[in-house]
């Protein structure tokens, strides 16, 4: 477990540097990874290397690994694990993910050697249009101004994509995996220090609904103290009544009718209505895979650009150190920083919602591309500015680049079953508290705010524009590696 947001393919590559380059690494990797925060610090907890011999599950908060580790414990799968540390979460750590937002799962089935890839990314309004966050003097919005309100809420995925997988995979019944969180809700848990600053933080924020106020904060607007006994009898309710009547339940009726209202009604309204929650559905795509050495790595496909960056800073690596990467810690992460900035440009011209746009994964990940990235790289100066290239089949004059903010605001949970089942799930409502919006106790989303700001530029449409329907490309990245043997 750890106490700050994770995710972003920065997250990603950093665990899989640590994995597959040797633990000398670590420091080299973390001084080429840090980026500011969006959330401020909240300490730096050390924990013990520990190891299992028939199940496991990280988290990021211990109430939601002994939910989880208590359903493995009795025979559940990887999969009903995942579903009650993730309403678990939704509770303890409400800045962070939850059912107000989406997820990106990897299940891996021991049973048929299969690894598939679940999108529960929210999607845009039918309503939405391009200019949803330019201003009224024609220029983009401040992050901060969109963020706040009902006009930054998507369509929540993660219920239908747990929903899904749990059909397939799941032994244990779905009502019985929302106990945890209920009785939790029901009696209350402790104030955590973590929760407990990040309060105090977005305190500062204009436009907290009333809601969140009540939950979270005593009379004179500072946070309940820590320690404080924190009770949330509506999302229990609310929890319930998922368990009994599935996800259906949330995305149809009285739910579905007070989300819609509170988009509509909140400051800086949005356009979410019910026939968009009914409408929603999760998908099931194929992962990307791509070697890295000895191994196989596997991600997330777009929406997600974390699964494709990640496989092209791994491939654009190898070309620059063949053997392993450099014992000199600067050297070492001279070549990841660049390697980073060149899949960084070639996400903000190419990666989007590939149902909408084609995105060229293949060309991307081509090792004939990938040389031809890495001899950018010099050893002993950075590139004056990372441009995107030229992948194969791809006329680079067709799209211009967008204007997103790029922050890490995730929750990620890793989960192996004594069956040998595994999933690998980055779950986020975006920013801390999401749009700082609630209902029925729990957070809505403010994925919108992933889509590039402008539509186009120099008449060049924007791949990651925002459309009716389209989900927003994220850089979560759960992933996978698999030795020889797979």
């Amino acid at each position: 477990m750890e106490d700050r947001p994770k995710g972003s393919v920065r997250a990603a590559l950093f665990c899989l540097l640590k994995a597959l380059c040797g633990p000398a690494l670590a420091l080299v990797a973390g001084l080429a990874l840090a980026q500011p925060a969006p959330e401020p610090a909240s300490g730096h907890d050390p924990k013990p290397l520990v190891s299992a011999q028939r199940y496991m599950l990280a988290a990021a908060h211990p109430l939601a690994v002994e939910a989880g580790y208590d359903v493995l414990r009795r025979g559940g799968a990887a999969i009903d694990a995942a579903v009650a540390v993730q309403m678990v979460l939704n509770l303890v750590e409400p800045q962070s993910s939850g059912i107000g937002g989406g997820a990106f799962i990897l299940h891996y089935s021991a049973g048929d050697s299969k690894l598939a890839a679940y999108d529960g990314r929210e999607t845009a309004p039918a309503a939405a249009r391009f200019d949803r966050f330019i201003g009224a003097d024609g220029q983009p919005q401040r992050f901060l101004d969109a963020v706040v309100g009902g006009k930054s809420v998507g369509t929540p995925g993660v219920l239908r994509a747990l929903e899904l997988v749990h059909a397939k995979y799941g032994k244990l019944p779905w009502a019985e995996l929302f106990q945890p969180a209920i009785r939790l809700a029901t009696e209350g848990f402790p104030l955590s220090p973590r929760l407990h600053r990040l309060l105090d933080w977005v305190r500062r924020l204009p436009g907290r609904d009333q809601a969140m106020r009540r939950m979270y904060y005593q009379d004179d607007d500072t946070p309940k103290p820590i320690g404080a006994l924190l009770k949330n009898p509506e999302l229990a309710e609310t929890l319930r009544t998922i368990a009994a009547r599935g996800a259906n339940a949330f995305y149809t009726g009285e739910i579905a009718r007070d989300i819609a209202g509170k988009v509509r009604a909140a400051i800086n309204p949005g356009d979410l209505s019910e026939t968009d929650l009914a409408q929603y559905r999760a998908k099931e795509r194929e992962p990307v895979c791509a070697p890295y050495r000895q191994w196989k790595v596997c991600g997330m496909p777009p929406p997600s650009s974390g699964g494709v960056a990640v496989l092209q800073v791994l491939g654009i690596l190898q070309y620059l150190a063949p053997d392993r990467l450099p014992s000199e810690a600067i050297a070492a992460a001279h070549l990841i920083a660049e390697a980073e900035r060149l899949a960084y440009a070639d996400r903000e011209r190419y990666l989007a919602d590939a149902d909408f746009v084609p995105v060229p994964v293949a060309g991307l990940l081509a090792p004939e591309y990938l040389a031809r990235r890495a001899a950018l790289v010099q050893a002993n100066r950075s590139l004056d500015r990372a441009q995107p290239g030229s992948p194969p089949g791809t006329p680079l004059a067709k799209l211009a680049d967008g204007a997103a903010p790029e922050l890490d605001s995730t929750s990620h949970l890793s989960i192996a079953d004594a069956e040998g089942n595994a999933v690998a799930m980055t779950s986020s409502i975006e920013f801390a508290f999401g749009s700082q919006q609630m209902v029925r106790g729990f957070l809505l989303n403010n994925q919108l705010t992933d889509f590039s700001f402008v539509a186009e530029q120099e008449g060049k449409p924007v791949a990651n524009r925002i459309e009716p329907g389209k989900r927003p490309r994220s850089a979560m990245a759960p992933t996978m590696v698999f030795d020889r043997d797979g």
